[in-house]
């Protein structure tokens, strides 16, 4: 097993495969596995900035698709478990993401409470799409403006 993972990695590491390697890390980043595709997002556009957008956009479309599956994993989740009390601080968090509804999912992006927002919106089943929507838009933005500051940063420094 540590030998196929070994196998997997360095495939990924090659420079033929940075754009896979950006969608593999950023979807399952965007899971509930604790994993950064900052990283690989920087990385790839610092040995090819003339790839920008498209590290952006694989990025983006891997970061909202394992948003996706944490929707439908917490989704699976109310299946087959029983909601916390109305009264407790848990319950008063669903309480504040039902009202917000999809909208929530704006901020998919956030460090830490991202990744569980979007499982926590398919367990209560807020609306799929409109929820992949805004999780689109909010990880867009994020690596919009993080690449933007990363590299502004850069450029100041030389």
């Amino acid at each position: 097993m540590e030998s196929l993972l070994q196998t997997v990695l360095t495939l990924l590491a090659l420079p033929e495969y940075g754009l896979l390697t950006v969608f593999v890390v950023s979807f399952v980043s965007a899971t509930l596995l604790p994993l950064g595709s900052e990283p690989a997002v920087l990385g790839l556009i610092q040995l090819n900035p003339a790839s920008y957008w498209s590290v952006i956009g694989v990025a983006t479309v891997g970061n909202t698709l394992g948003g996706a599956l944490s929707w439908w994993m917490g989704y699976g989740a109310s299946r087959i478990t029983q909601r916390k009390e109305a009264g407790s601080a848990h319950g008063r968090a669903l309480t504040w993401l039902q009202k917000l509804g999809p909208k929530a999912c704006l901020l998919a992006w956030l460090p830490l409470v991202g990744d569980p927002l979007c499982t926590v919106a398919g367990w209560l089943k807020l609306p799929f799409w409109p929820c992949v929507a805004y999780m689109l838009v909010g990880k867009f933005l994020r690596y919009a403006a993080l690449t933007a500051a990363f590299f502004t940063g850069i450029r100041l420094l030389h």
